[in-house]
């Protein structure tokens, strides 16, 4: 899809450095992927110690 942004330059170049991503496009499409990806983590956090799923931990980690 095309879209016309105004996004800063300077932003933009140096997301571009520091992900060693070689296109604007490319750089912004991983920003998107990234700020998913942490929104899903976060909502899966919400979930920490209020589900109980009866597992031994030393015998996963091979600890008998």
């Amino acid at each position: 899809m095309r879209t016309t942004l105004d996004l800063p330059e300077n932003l933009l170049l140096e997301a571009m450095k520091l992900t060693r991503t070689g296109t604007k496009t490319a750089v912004i499409v991983l920003a998107l992927r990234e700020l998913i990806r942490k929104s899903k983590i976060a909502d899966i956090k919400k979930y920490k110690g209020k589900i109980d799923l009866d597992i031994d931990l030393s015998k996963l980690r091979d600890r008998h």
